[in-house]
């Protein structure tokens, strides 16, 4: 399981919505040579597209954008259930400005012009704050237990008749729990990156896997559908 998660570790993907293609081009350069993997947006609409349909580490997120502003991303962001780290970026310095982003689920709030390397701090910062739980221990939810240690599926105190894959798969939930995962990014961590399945099979199993985990299957309560996108896992 380590392996899968080898990357938060080492390279951080991180979401750049800015529209000033300068400011965009100097956060992607300096990000990139600090060890980040960074994708730039520049509008308010392509940031909920990608916000929503990708896992990432961290999203720096400009006020002022065409089609919607940053708090209109924001707030869907953490509608849709997206716990990911959000930094805020402005050229304004206003407290009620920046109240209302923290209200609507930012993390922090940098005011332009700021130093590279505080900005970086800022984003070690909230990243250690989100780190996820270790991939050990027991994990719990309803009447069930992901016993990480022991690759070992429990409901009601009793191990179920669990695959491995399927026990990768509810692992790469239970690691990303309140992130949106797409169906690649499904693929990616469960089946490995150079496998080619299509969306069906991840659909299959899920759907096996909610008959074993979930109180009503046709009604899942944890192993949530996010439309057009993947799954979202809620505990």
């Amino acid at each position: 399981m380590k392996a899968a998660y080898r990357e938060r570790t080492i390279m951080p993907r991180i979401l750049v919505v800015e529209d000033e293609p300068d400011i965009a081009l100097g956060l992607q350069e300096d990000l990139t040579k600090h060890g980040n993997v960074v994708e730039i947006v520049r509008d308010g609409d392509a940031a909920v597209r990608r916000g929503t349909g990708e896992p990432w580490d961290v999203i720096l997120l400009d006020i002022m954008l065409p089609c919607r502003d940053g708090f209109e991303v924001c707030k869907p962001l953490r509608s849709a259930g997206v716990q990911t780290p959000i930094i805020m970026l402005t050229a304004r310095s206003h407290e009620a400005e920046k109240i209302l982003g923290l209200e609507d689920g930012a993390d922090d709030y940098v005011t332009k012009p700021f130093s590279p390397a505080e900005l970086r701090a800022r984003i070690r910062a909230v990243m250690r704050r989100s780190a996820p739980a270790p991939a050990s221990g027991i994990f719990r939810f309803g009447d069930c237990e992901v016993d990480l240690d022991r690759a070992e599926i429990r409901r009601a105190g009793r191990p179920i008749d669990a695959t491995a894959l399927e026990f990768r798969l509810l692992s790469a939930f239970v690691q990303a729990r309140g992130r949106v995962l797409s169906r690649d990014r499904i693929i990616e961590q469960v089946w490995g990156a150079n496998t080619y399945i299509t969306d069906r099979v991840v659909d299959t199993h899920i759907l096996h896997l909610r008959k074993k985990i979930e109180p009503e299957p046709a009604a899942p309560r944890f192993l949530l559908s996010v439309r057009g996108i993947g799954y979202r896992f809620d505990a």
